[in-house]
Formats: structure tokens, sequence, C-alpha cells
């Protein structure tokens, strides 16, 4: 059961999510009768950042369960948007635009799955911690 804390952490999350995605909608603005990039990047970027979040911080034992869904459900279920997506397809499909419809919904299933593969394996692959540098004399 969720306590306070998830809850704050979802709700908060979930600002600072739907901000970043109005903010993209605001920065690539499209028609109904247009691609809508925005949609597409959010996404795409959310699967990728919940890849690696999978793939960090949800492997540690020690990342609080309020940490997880605040950026999780709150921050990137927030971001991203599946409804969006079906209603700029049926915006598409009504204005007769078959085939921009078709390749948005490609698009966006073919590139969110690479996103969140991506993310999982960057996120799985350890960083070194300093960078070893020769030092040169000339």
């Amino acid at each position: 059961m969720a306590g306070w804390r998830e809850m704050v952490a979802v709700a908060s999350g979930g600002v600072i999510g739907t901000g970043l995605r109005l903010t993209l909608d605001a920065v690539i603005p499209h028609t109904d009768t247009e691609f809508p990039f925005s949609t597409l990047l959010i996404n795409v970027t959310g699967s990728f950042v919940l890849g690696a979040l999978v793939a960090t911080l949800w492997r540690r034992a020690r990342t609080p369960n309020w940490l997880k869904v605040g950026l999780g459900a709150g921050t990137v279920g927030s971001f991203t948007t599946f409804s969006a997506l079906i209603v700029s397809l049926i915006t598409q499909v009504h204005h007769g635009l078959w085939m921009l419809a078709v390749l948005y919904l490609v698009l966006s299933l073919v590139l969110g799955f690479g996103a969140a593969l991506l993310g999982l394996s960057l996120g799985r692959h350890p960083r070194p911690t300093s960078l070893a540098i020769d030092m040169v004399d000339e």
C-alpha cells in the first residue's frame, strides 16, 4: 500500500513531468494534420528514461520505493502519454491521413521499444569511475 511519501512523490513527479511535456509541446507545436513530432519525441524519450531507471535505480536494493514511484509513475508517467498518441492517431484518420497515422504508430512503437532497450542496456553496463589519462611530455 502506498504511504504518504509515495503519494507526495508521485504528485510532485507528476507536476514536473507534465510541465516538461507542456514545454516540449509548446516548443515543437503541430496542427491536427501535421506529424506530431513532439508527442513522438516525448514518448521515445520517456521510454529511454524509464528503461535506464529500471536498469539502474530500480536494481539498487537501497533505492526507496517513494523515489521509484515518484520518478516512474510520477515524472515519466505524466511526461509520456499514450492517450495523446491515440488521440493524434484518431485525428489523423478522421482527416483521411491514413499513411501519416500508420507511420506515426509504427515509429512510436519501434522507436519507443528501441529507446527502452537502449536505456536498459546503458543502465546495466557499469560506467568507469575515473578516466585513466596518460600524461604526455612534449
